[in-house]
């Protein structure tokens, strides 16, 4: 099966395009189109079905996009294991929910690479929905999450604990300290579906005799930068782990504010692909974040 006519069956589909996977592979519209009849032709089935909305893959499609998306992603490790051993320098790539890859990551990866300074670290940094589907298609070796994902295809490991702070600015807060019966009046800013953090919310509330539904959630934002934004601009109240806001904290950037009746965790999670453990400068890196010599910033 010829590589290139699968990877450009795969770009169309995930792009929904012939004309953007013909932008992003530097082709022809009708280069694409020929080499998507040819892999068809060699198959023997109808892969897509082409219309003025994009693409839909037929049944067979479908089966072999599943395999292109494992073979595409193998090609991809052994040009990078080939390219390591060219520099002498081994690279893997670590996907991490965004409350430990933006904020107490990056200090333990400079600790890492001072003790192992052959290898080199990737970090890609998106919430945990994506990092699970990034260890599942081999692009990422090792993932950090927020929340056990009960995943049968994934095994986790416990890093860290973290408590959930209730945050706003101090131009518009009106409590020291808030009761549960309290929580729903104030203006509540929170992470989308489908993040570690919020889901690790929903499941400490709900510990706590709380329900995130009967709250008024005023905003829903896709990452903790954004949140914390809109929190200094007075646009409302947060739940963020502690160790997300140390520096605004510390600073006085953002006010705590304490709960009476409540303690809210949120937990994070060191998570492989289930039958393939770490091994080599992974699994020197696995070792290392589990080790009190991580240095979390």
């Amino acid at each position: 099966m010829n590589l290139e006519y699968l990877k450009t069956f795969y770009t169309t589909v995930k792009e929904n395009s012939i004309s953007k996977t013909a932008k992003l592979l530097h082709m022809s519209q009708p280069g694409v189109s020929v080499q998507l009849q040819a892999l068809e032709k060699e198959l023997g089935f109808q892969l897509l079905v082409r219309s003025n909305k994009g693409v839909v893959l037929t049944d067979a499609g479908k089966i072999v996009y599943d395999y292109a998306v494992s073979l595409l992603s193998i090609q991809k490790e052994i040009e990078r294991d080939l390219d390591s051993l060219k520099t002498l320098v081994q690279e893997m790539v670590v996907s991490s929910c965004t409350s430990v890859g933006s904020y107490a990551l990056p200090c333990s990866i400079y600790l890492f690479k001072k003790k192992y300074p052959n290898i080199k670290v990737l970090l890609d940094i998106c919430n945990s929905e994506t990092v699970i589907r990034n260890l599942l298609d081999n692009s990422s070796h090792i993932g950090i999450i927020e929340g056990d994902p009960h995943n049968c295809l994934i095994e986790t490991n416990k890093v860290t604990t973290s408590n959930f702070v209730l945050v706003c600015a101090k131009k518009i807060c009106r409590y020291t300290k808030i009761s549960n019966n309290q929580l729903s009046e104030i203006p509540l800013i929170i992470r989308e579906k489908g993040s570690g953090n919020r889901k690790c919310l929903e499941a400490s509330l709900r510990n706590n005799g709380l329900n995130l539904e009967e709250m008024n959630v005023v905003l829903e934002l896709t990452s903790t930068e954004a949140i914390k934004s809109a929190v200094s601009a007075g646009k409302g109240y947060a739940f963020l782990p502690e160790l997300a806001i140390k520096y605004e904290l510390c600073s006085g950037f953002l006010k705590n504010v304490e709960m009476e009746d409540a303690i809210l965790e949120s937990h994070f999670y060191l998570a492989n692909v289930k039958d393939k453990p770490p091994k080599g400068p992974q699994k020197d890196f696995y070792d290392f974040i589990k080790s009190g010599r991580r240095g979390f910033c």
